[in-house]
């Protein structure tokens, strides 16, 4: 097989993971409604908490633990970064649905490809070809619109774009697979998820059977979209990634319209018009190239 093959063939797995990954992070909002008796640093507690085990597993099975023992010292230091970056974003995510504001978080993640395109521009020189350059334009136009007539800072929506975008940028740098990445950086912050679940126990708020259960699957929940998505970080360019991200909040802001009952400004319309329309560019960008590059291959 070619270079060339090989590369589109590991393009292809990574669209993929990126579309299981933000597909299930689209319907998300439905379970962290679900769980909403509890607050979000105990949601986000025992998502990490309830991660470790099912880690553990697939560290067995996929055999990654050679990984986790064999990381140097800096890799060990992107992760550490990465994971303050990650539970920053959990806990503003989770604090956002449970106060009814899934659609501003939507617009976070709408923002976040934006991010996500300049980081790698900034930090790992990937070059944008004209087309994509238009897509990024339309949607900065979007999102600048909407700041410009609100003005006002959506901080929330801010902080879910650029703590998810610098993520997406530090898992980039260590060389590492999906499971034996994320078991780090969930081993990072478990002392300090077991240590507040403990605390709040210490201090009377106790759960029943039935919620601890339902607290428990948000490991799986945290657990398998993270696998995807860092299993398509390291297959994809940032630019690319960022793109396919449209995909989650798309999903998120069907959920609070039609679901959840949020009003959403009619502003905000707009800048989603102009998002869509810039999706709508960078994908047939891409779908144009990666047929030119199969027929180049074919041929």
């Amino acid at each position: 097989m070619s270079s060339s093959a090989h590369e589109l063939g590991d393009a292809r797995k990574g669209l993929l993971f990126a579309f299981a990954a933000y597909g299930i992070w689209g319907i998300a909002p439905i379970y962290f409604v679900w769980v909403s008796f509890a607050q979000p640093l105990e949601v986000v507690a025992h998502r990490v908490a309830w991660g470790i085990p099912l880690l553990g597993l697939l560290l067995l099975l996929s055999g990654q633990w050679r990984e986790v023992r064999s990381l140097a010292a800096p890799a060990l230091g992107y992760l550490l970064a990465s994971a303050l970056c990650l539970s920053i974003n959990w806990l503003m995510f989770i604090y956002a649905i449970q106060t009814e504001r899934i659609a501003e978080a939507s617009l976070g993640y709408f923002i976040n490809p934006l991010v996500s395109i300049v980081l790698g521009w900034l930090f790992l020189r990937e070059r944008l070809r004209p087309l994509q350059w238009l897509a990024v334009a339309v949607a900065a136009i979007g999102v600048c619109a909407e700041l410009w007539v609100r003005a006002s800072l959506p901080w929330l929506g801010l902080t879910l774009a650029l703590t998810f975008g610098v993520y997406g940028l530090l898992r980039k740098q260590v060389n590492v697979g999906a499971v034996a990445g994320l078991s780090i950086e969930t081993a990072v912050v478990a002392p300090f998820a077991v240590g507040f679940l403990v605390w709040l126990s210490l201090h009377g708020s106790t759960r029943d059977i039935g919620e601890l259960l339902s607290l428990g699957l948000g490991g799986l929940v945290t657990v398998v979209p993270l696998i995807c998505f860092a299993a398509a970080a390291i297959r994809l360019p940032l630019t690319t990634l960022g793109f396919v991200q449209y995909l989650s909040p798309s999903c998120a802001l069907m959920l609070a319209i039609f679901v959840y009952g949020e009003v959403v400004p009619a502003e905000r319309w707009f800048t989603f018009a102009f998002i869509w329309g810039a999706l709508i560019i960078f994908s047939f960008e891409g779908l144009y190239r990666y047929r030119k590059q199969r027929r180049q291959t074919d041929g």
